[in-house]
């Protein structure tokens, strides 16, 4: 299933910013970039008077990078895109708002016939090492 829209990572500077700043995890089939949301600005004595929930929380947002590198075949990288897809799905009622995550899959998934389940195994691996999970922000 895919990842809704407001949990896309779509434009270059936001990959370019999460793999410049991001922190780093590697897995035996994929390596997890994740930058941290950022503190922002402290609140005004007006909007805090005005309305403690007005800003709303800034949703993860996911993005995945598959390189020809994995397979020559699209078919190949398109699945394993919607494997890892499918796999954030499940997961993004766990995951801390505001983190900017991509994806980047190793050669080695492309070559192995990973299932889903070996997939949401190390994902939900990275993702406890870099903290994403909802009780670790």
């Amino acid at each position: 299933m895919a990842l809704p829209k407001t949990h896309r990572l779509k434009s270059r500077q936001d990959f370019q910013a999460v793999f410049r700043e991001g922190l780093r995890r590697h897995g035996l089939y994929m390596t997890l970039r994740a930058l941290k949301p950022s503190s922002g600005k402290k609140p005004s004595l007006d909007a805090a008077s005005q309305n403690l929930f007005a800003e709303p929380l800034i949703p993860v947002r996911i993005g995945i990078s598959i390189s020809t590198k994995v397979s020559k075949r699209a078919v190949v990288r398109n699945r394993l895109k919607r494997q890892i897809s499918a796999a954030f799905y499940q997961l993004l009622p766990k995951l801390a708002p505001g983190w900017r995550l991509v994806v980047v899959v190793k050669p080695t998934a492309g070559e192995s016939k990973c299932v889903t389940q070996q997939i949401l195994q190390e994902l939900e691996q990275l993702l406890a090492q870099t903290e994403v999970f909802n009780g670790h922000s």
